[in-house]
């Protein structure tokens, strides 16, 4: 037993740090999407196969590849680690491995710009309370230079040949797998990592890079739709609508239109969870849908974030449609059929289906299970209450500030303007939440960052940002 229990505490602790892992890759990406699609759009419309060639727009493509987007994720990434002057000597050291390879160094930003930052917060903290007055500026700007200065002669040198190695070794495994039509097994691994919240690992630190040298040298890469295809999910969510009970069947409509147009994968998770045995049905439409993608030569020129077909439409090139709508289209009759069995074959005399809500619970406990967890910090949710005259900003915030808290605003300001209050709701990422924030609503397991960010707002903390009754009690507050 003691033994069994060892493994099982290994186990949730790998995952755990892998979840870690995952969710700062993303804090890196997720901020500046915008600028990777606005790079995907001009390379769509402006490179040699695109929809418009024009030789001197298209001249924006690789220097915005080269040089810009692996900048703003290294000072992105040193901005999550020692604010501002982590944020400029991640983007310092990040020109290193920039010189210092000649391929876009996503991975290499992604590793020096929260390193530089964490070693200048380590200068910072043995300095502190310890310089003269009148030298603060002096000590601060010279600091910054000379760690700066050594650490991007190291990645120019170290570690961006090393970057680039590694970059060549893995897209030398992928195109073995392409070249063998082996490319769909991958959906083995990348379906359940969706559902345990490990996707931003697996795309945002391996296939995202890769594809994007891709793009850049033959204008699109198939790696680019392996996760993000949203057939799969919308198989799911087709299944419990038509062959599901209960309040899964009924909120299955609401989902698909949030999961397929809006592309907030996660808002299936819970229905997978609600039966294990679905993984297979997502597995199989991931694996037809990339097996049909592979044979028909489909690809898109940029990620589509958020992963919804507007994105694919958007992403994808010139004499692309008809390869991109049969991927998606194949991987979501398979895994629709698929479902559909599964569903079925629950028997009556089975132990009963675990509920909507109870699996959104587990899903929540999951994606938690990275962060640290604050009692603490829960027992303030409700401490500074506002009233109705003093409140002018709402905040919503996740991790990224794009995804979940995004709707959840949008739920808030429809309520609030159907009731005929007008105040202002907006959403952030946790790390940004702004200091004119009134009221900050976070889900409970990033309560206690949000009071660290801004322990002067009022903070509510919900379970799921679609539906809570705390909103309408707000609401009813702020009349």
């Amino acid at each position: 037993m003691a033994t069994t229990a060892t493994k099982q505490a290994s186990s949730g602790g790998a995952r755990v740090r892998v979840q870690q892992f995952g969710r700062m890759l993303s804090g890196m990406v997720m901020p500046n999407i915008g600028a990777f699609i606005a790079w995907g759009l001009i390379t769509a419309l402006f490179i040699p196969t695109g929809w418009y060639p024009n030789e001197s727009l298209a001249a924006l493509v690789s220097p915005i590849i080269t040089y810009l987007l692996p900048l703003l994720i290294g000072y992105t990434g040193g901005q999550m680690v020692h604010g501002k002057r982590g944020a400029v000597i991640g983007a310092l050291v990040t020109m290193g491995v920039i010189v210092g390879s000649t391929i876009p160094m996503f991975l290499g930003a992604m590793i020096v710009g929260p390193l530089a930052a964490w070693v200048l917060k380590q200068f910072d903290r043995a300095v502190d309370g310890k310089i003269r007055a009148g030298f603060e500026m002096l000590v601060n700007n010279f600091s910054l230079g000379i760690i700066g200065g050594a650490l991007t002669l190291g990645a120019l040198k170290g570690v961006g040949p090393l970057v680039q190695g590694l970059t060549n070794i893995l897209s030398n495994g992928v195109e073995f797998l392409v070249n063998h039509n082996l490319l769909p097994l991958i959906n083995i691994i990348i379906e359940p990592a969706k559902v345990l919240f490990l996707n931003n690992a697996i795309n945002h630190g391996v296939l995202g890079p890769i594809a994007l040298e891709e793009s850049q040298r033959i204008g699109k890469s198939i790696l680019f739709m392996l996760e993000s295809n949203p057939g799969p999910g919308l198989g799911i969510l087709l299944a419990y609508w038509l062959v599901g009970k209960g309040s899964a069947k009924s909120s299955a409509p609401g989902a698909i239109i949030i999961h397929f147009l809006g592309g907030i994968h996660e808002i299936y998770f819970p229905y997978i969870l609600m039966n294990p045995r679905l993984i297979l049905a997502v597995i199989g439409g991931g694996m037809s849908g990339t097996f049909t993608f592979q044979m028909l030569g489909a690809g898109l020129t940029a990620s589509p974030s958020p992963g919804s077909i507007i994105a694919y439409f958007a992403m994808t090139p010139k004499g692309g449609y008809l390869p991109m709508l049969a991927g998606v289209i194949v991987a979501t009759v398979v895994s629709f059929l698929l479902a559909s069995l599964l569903l079925k074959s629950v028997k009556k005399n089975d132990e009963e289906e675990i509920d909507l809500e109870a699996a959104e619970a587990r899903m929540r406990d999951m994606k938690s299970a990275g962060a640290a967890a604050q009692t603490a910090a829960a027992a303030n949710v409700a401490s500074n209450i506002r009233n109705k005259d003093s409140v002018h900003k709402i905040v919503f915030a996740c991790d990224a500030g794009m995804g979940s808290s995004a709707m959840g605003a949008s739920v808030l300001r429809k309520k609030l303007q159907n009731a005929g209050v007008n105040i202002t709701v907006v959403n952030s990422a946790v790390s940004e939440i702004p200091a004119d924030a009134d009221i900050v609503v976070t889900q409970k397991t990033l309560t206690d960052r949000a009071i660290a960010r801004n322990p002067d707002a009022e903070h509510i903390s919900i379970d799921n940002f679609l539906k809570s009754p705390k909103y309408d009690e707000l609401v009813e507050r702020l009349k």
